[in-house]
């Protein structure tokens, strides 16, 4: 199993949101595999930058389990 993401698999929005947010990013980085691929999949269904935004300052929140 490839434990690495490519390019074309992490939206491109949820990238640029998370290189705005280094808490977020942070956060991000010290998720398991599986934490970030449920990240990840939130993501692709994501409509708007706000939700976007929303989802991303979530990671770093004391609310984190509430994305999973």
């Amino acid at each position: 199993m490839n434990n690495n993401y490519t390019e074309g698999d992490i939206p491109m929005g949820f990238s640029m949101a998370l290189a705005q947010n280094t808490h977020a990013l942070e956060a991000f980085s010290a998720m398991s595999m599986d934490e970030k691929r449920a990240v990840i999949e939130k993501a692709r269904r994501v409509t708007s930058k706000k939700e976007m935004n929303e989802l991303v300052g979530g990671i770093s929140g004391k609310n984190r389990t509430e994305i999973f």
